[in-house]
């Protein structure tokens, strides 16, 4: 009789991870665990809770890699968040979606803020650019509402950037 094996995800700690395409499965996308320079850590199985866009989900990790069995249906944007002993570890992509495959972009929480202090700046130097500087910031929160980024998970996914300096 062999002797039984078990294995407890809190073992390993995920404290990195990266979203790309799922190769086995259409409009889906899947979770890899990954060191803090980017490689496949293999040594990760198990089962680890994730929180998808608000939704707390747990994934079954084989060799580094967990299945997000969850369709996406057009571009948006995905908020995937770890916690665990060490801390908590999120991470923001935008996911473009055309005919045939889905590209994930890692989006910096130094862009979210970014982007408005420029248009905030802009329009405080050229007085004239301020109506523009608004229809910009307008559309730039419509675009982020309509592909799934709340204004709070705006804010978090900065607050989370924040704490990671530190």
């Amino acid at each position: 009789m062999a002797p039984a094996a078990c294995v407890f995800a809190g073992d390993i700690a995920i404290n990195h991870f990266v979203i790309k395409e799922n190769p086995f499965a259409k409009d889906e996308v899947a979770i890899i665990a990954t060191d803090s320079v980017g490689n496949i850590r293999e040594n990760v199985n198990g089962m680890f809770s994730f929180t998808v866009n608000g939704l707390e989900d747990t994934l079954r990790f084989e060799k580094g890699t967990a299945f997000y069995r969850h369709k996406i249906a057009r571009s948006t944007f995905l908020y995937a968040r770890h916690q665990n002993e060490s801390g908590t570890h999120s991470i923001l992509y935008y996911v473009y979606r055309t005919d045939d495959k889905l590209s994930p972009f890692h989006i910096s929480w130094v862009l979210l803020v970014a982007i408005p202090c420029v248009l905030f700046l802009l329009a405080y130097m050229f007085k004239r650019f301020i109506v523009v500087a608004i229809i910009i910031f307008a559309i730039f929160v419509y675009f982020n509402y309509h592909n799934g980024l709340s204004i709070p998970t705006f804010f978090e996914s900065i607050i989370d950037g924040l704490k990671n300096i530190f």
